[in-house]
């Protein structure tokens, strides 16, 4: 199994902090909240190798975080980084443009993990895996249990059994409080899948828009997650992210 990281946005909504840093390299609690989703990610056995993808402006801060925790860290399980070339938010990939452009150079022929870059997970992944695999086409969803927050995000619907019976991207009027929290599961056998999708024309920015696609392609299943998450999006969620840490 291979994992995927998305690192190419450009943070925006976190300025001036990645004005000139990215945002999965801001420490939380002290280290890199990227270091802290490696963390989890080593857990899952079946993964031999991890792909990380960011943006022409900011890659060689990766490079540098790269030999830093290599030379300081016994993680033994390869790390690649991919340039997408891209320099400003105008002109970005888009997480899905990113995922097919890893995909197709990385010549990825195997189950893939596809994590959100800005999650901080203290969670246990293996719990999600162990899940997905068996469905084939997996998401992590959080219930928030607002729905005037679930509204900032994809929203999903499910039925008994986890399968996905409707998902909406940052509707207005949301029809449950299940969020998806950028954490995804395709077997090998599903992943062409994003080839029709852009091949098709759709919107390539968020990764709901692909959801929202392929729950109506193909049965797609959805896994709560129990435990804490923080979705770094902006300067109040990374500030309370850190105090979670210091309490």
């Amino acid at each position: 199994m291979k994992c995927l990281l998305l690192c190419a946005g450009y943070g925006v909504r976190l300025y001036p902090l990645t004005r000139n840093k990215p945002k999965p390299l801001l420490a939380i609690g002290g280290i890199p909240l990227l270091q802290r989703t490696i963390e989890k990610v080593q857990q899952i056995k079946q993964i031999d190798r991890i792909y990380l993808v960011t943006n022409h402006r900011f890659v060689s801060h990766f490079y540098y975080w790269l030999r830093s925790f290599q030379d300081s860290s016994d993680f033994k399980i390869p790390i690649e980084i991919f340039d997408d070339m891209t320099q400003s938010n105008d002109d970005r990939l888009g997480a899905i443009g990113d995922i097919e452009f890893v995909i197709k150079n990385a010549k990825i022929d195997d189950d893939l993990m596809i994590l959100a870059g800005d999650n901080l997970i203290l969670f246990d992944l293996r719990e999600f895996i162990d899940f997905a695999f068996s469905k084939k086409l997996a998401v992590g969803v959080k219930d928030l249990k607002n729905k005037e927050l679930a509204k900032l995000y994809g929203c999903v619907t499910i039925e008994n059994d986890g399968l996905v019976s409707d998902f909406e991207e940052k509707p207005a009027y949301p029809a449950s409080t299940l969020i998806s929290m950028g954490l995804y599961y395709l077997a090998k056998d599903k992943l062409s899948l994003f080839d029709s999708y852009i091949q098709e024309g759709n919107n390539k920015d968020a990764p709901g828009f692909y959801i929202q696609w392929l729950h109506k392609q193909d049965k797609l299943f959805a896994y709560t997650i129990k435990g804490q998450w923080f979705d770094i999006g902006d300067i109040d969620s990374y500030n309370k992210a850190n105090e979670f840490y210091g309490e």
